[in-house]
């Protein structure tokens, strides 16, 4: 597999922003996103980026949060802005083997690699 080391996070006041990366231990151009897990509540996912660049955003978070990807194809990146509380989570970064499409960007089961996690917690 690829291993996905994911850096960034922390804590930040409501209305603050931060930022996300996650490194692929090698060359991935396949489908690269972000997923999200609060307490009690299952996993999530927030932004994808395809080989192609193209990307796309849960409602949740769309105009919010960009994902983008360096000419590598190695690092992703998620910038989060207007943070909310409702944004607190752990974090991770995932990879899928293939290109995937619109219906499948958002199911954990098509990524079969997964950074470590990083806690985001969004508090007054």
């Amino acid at each position: 597999g690829v291993q996905l080391m994911q850096s960034g996070g922390g804590s930040v006041q409501p209305g603050g922003s931060l930022k996300l990366s996650c490194t692929a231990s090698k060359y991935t151009w396949s489908t690269m996103a972000w997923f999200r897990q609060a307490p009690g509540k299952e996993r999530e996912g927030v932004a994808a980026s395809r080989a192609s660049l193209s990307t796309y955003y849960s409602d949740s978070v769309k105009d919010r949060f960009f994902i983008d990807r360096d000419s590598t194809g190695r690092t992703i990146t998620l910038l989060m802005r207007s943070l909310q509380p409702e944004d607190t989570a752990i974090y991770y970064c995932a990879r899928s083997g293939n290109n995937l499409n619109s219906r499948q960007w958002f199911n954990a089961h098509e990524y079969d690699d997964w950074g470590q996690g990083t806690q985001v917690t969004v508090s007054v």
